[in-house]
């Protein structure tokens, strides 16, 4: 199926053309066929030959103070029938229907010139098609015609096939934006919506949801008046909704799919056809089938910021018109460049922000979006409507590189800040670093540690291990000094607690010791030297395997206060492993230095650095 939309001054003939080219009414009202003006959107379709396939056209309101209907039956549509009468030629309303198809970027159209038994259409054609052409429809083929003597139909048909035939093919997979033209209730079936279907493919049983987040489910699907089980664009569709929010329905609004697109109500917008300066500054923007008011903030000579009244599901690229309501401007187009802007509170940040915009295409564009805003998440940027540069550094986060490098660097220089400034707790809480870093999920934090070489995450604090900070605070290393005086004459005899306690290490002194490198936790209140477990694991390599706890006491001198988490503590860093409830042996293939060394015994514990 092709969708066209018809345009042109009231009173010209369009509802009267379509008729004759369908055979089917367009008006729906009885006050519109007894007035013979069009005064909402109609509905009709033919079948066009030779391929068969069928054109609906969305049948709009001429008269100027139906622009809104109108801009509502174009908006979604891609070409367009555009009729001038040959009786009355170029009128004001045809002046202002052209400048809203420019401004939409329309580029599909072809002119008809209508009322040819009435008067010489030559001179009306030759004057419409040098309008048309310069704007964004181009050169377009045109046919005089008389709908009451049928003279030129059959040519209009043709032509109407050659443009269906050129139409660019919809991507039918793409995200379902359906912007509702109309909203009833059938009995026994509950509410209904129409629209015009740009892209993607509805089906029934799908869900989809409004812009305020409610979620529908499609029960039924007409094209035509037919029954579809799917229905893939360009097509009219009819479409039977339920859920909670189905009875609140309207034109204007947006059924969308699931999860894939973002509403926004402030935009950065390029504006075309009048300077930014000499917009009011309240206008209607009309999008789709939306009119919703906004407020225009000029940034630069043709970039302006939108708040809007109510929020939409915008993306970049997108074409709309900003229109004057009653006034006596010409409609000017804009086109969207973000729909995520950055808020403007500082001094200058307007001019930066102009700046900013004036390099900007409005072509979405994935790896632009991501150095401009250095982190985003992927499913926000497809919701933009840009492609996913790179793959994702955490979750479903997408980095600039550079940006990420500058990450890694202020989170090496917060974590030795803090080390300086807190010996007694070097490591620095991993929620602080996010907070510091400015950062909105804690998962970007512990990538920028997996990605740093020297930094290492231990119970929930980040640590520089290759740090070359300061000593120990004197008190803490004559402390430590003195524990490495006792365990130099029985290496596995640890302290035991009032003795640590004496010596003035208590909780924080003892994990800052343990955090520098100077001594070995083993579990709470058990420290031994850095290297203790691989020594260790020699002793018992030197056993016969398996052995039992009382023969790796016996061979370790030391206690069973120090001896279970000893041995707990080599099963969990791979240097033993249990063979039944009372036997370990040490692993084969281990040797003295085998194991993972939580401290390496390399450093000297008597100038510990963090």
């Amino acid at each position: 199926m092709h969708v066209l939309a018809t345009a042109g001054h009231v009173d010209h003939g369009k509802s009267t053309l379509v008729r004759a080219l369908t055979g089917m009414e367009p008006d729906r009202y009885a006050e519109e066929r007894r007035r013979g003006l069009t005064l909402d959107l109609g509905f009709v379709w033919t079948r066009l030959e030779p391929a068969g396939e069928h054109l609906a056209f969305v049948d709009v309101p001429g008269h100027e103070r139906f622009v809104a209907t109108m801009l509502a039956g174009a908006g979604p549509v891609p070409a367009v029938l555009f009729v001038v009468a040959a009786d009355q030629g170029w009128q004001p309303q045809s002046q202002e229907h052209l400048a809203i198809l420019d401004a939409l970027g329309v580029r599909h159209a072809v002119l008809a010139v209508t009322r040819a038994d009435l008067a010489d259409p030559g001179p009306v054609r030759a004057d419409a098609v040098e309008r048309l052409a310069a704007t964004s429809l181009g050169k377009v083929p045109s046919v005089a015609v008389s709908a009451v003597t049928g003279a030129g139909l059959d040519d209009l048909r043709a032509e109407l096939a050659r443009l269906a035939a050129a139409l660019p093919v919809p991507d039918a997979e793409a995200d379902v934006r359906l912007w509702l033209d109309r909203a009833f209730t059938v009995r026994g079936h509950g509410t209904v919506v129409t629209g015009t279907l740009g892209a993607g493919t509805l089906r029934v049983g799908d869900r989809l949801v409004t812009g305020d987040g409610d979620v529908l489910r499609v029960r039924g699907l007409q094209t035509l008046h037919e029954e579809r089980t799917e229905a893939g664009a360009v097509a009219r569709v009819a479409v039977n909704v339920h859920g909670p929010a189905a009875g609140r329905l309207g034109r204007g609004q947006a059924l969308l799919t699931p999860d894939r697109w973002l509403t926004t109500g402030t935009a950065d917008v390029r504006v075309a056809g009048e300077p930014v300066g000499d917009l009011p500054r309240s206008v209607t923007l009309h999008i789709g089938t939306a009119a919703v008011p906004v407020t225009v903030r000029p940034l630069g000579e043709d970039t302006a910021r939108l708040t809007l009244h109510r929020e939409l599901p915008l993306r970049i690229g997108d074409r709309a018109v900003l229109r004057e309501p009653g006034g006596s401007r010409i409609p000017c187009g804009v086109t969207v460049l973000d729909v995520r802007p950055p808020r403007l509170d500082r001094r200058g940040a307007g001019r930066a922000r102009a700046a900013e915009l004036a390099g900007m295409t409005g072509r979405p564009d994935g790896a632009a979006e991501l150095r401009r805003r250095g982190l985003v998440r992927a499913r926000d940027l497809l919701a933009m409507g840009a492609p996913l540069p790179a793959g994702p550094v955490a979750g479903d986060w997408l980095a600039d590189d550079t940006r990420w490098k500058d990450l890694g660097d202020r989170l090496a220089a917060e974590v030795a800040r803090h080390a300086r400034a807190h010996p007694l707790e070097p490591g620095l809480p991993a929620e602080a670093a996010r907070r510091l870093l400015g950062l909105p999920d804690r998962a970007l934090v512990d990538a920028l540690v997996r990605a740093a070489p020297r930094l290492r995450d231990r119970q929930g604090r980040l640590y520089d291990t290759g740090a070359t900070g300061p000593a120990l605070p004197p008190a803490v290393r004559a402390a430590v000094d003195a524990v490495r005086g006792d365990l130099e004459r029985t290496p596995f005899r640890a302290p035991e607690a009032d003795r640590l306690t004496r010596l003035g290490l208590t909780r924080k002194p003892l994990a800052a010791a343990v955090a520098a490198g100077a001594l070995l936790r083993i579990a709470d209140g058990i420290v031994l030297l850095p290297g203790a477990d691989t020594e260790a694991a020699a002793v018992l390599r030197r056993l016969p395997q398996p052995f039992t706890l009382s023969e790796a006491r016996q061979a370790l001198d030391t206690t069973r206060r120090v001896a279970v988490p000893l041995l707990e503590y080599l099963d969990a860093q791979g240097h033993t492993e249990r063979v039944d409830d009372q036997r370990r042996r040490c692993r084969p293939g281990r040797g003295s230095g085998g194991g993972r060394e939580s401290n390496p015994p390399a450093r000297d514990p008597r100038t510990p650095r963090f």
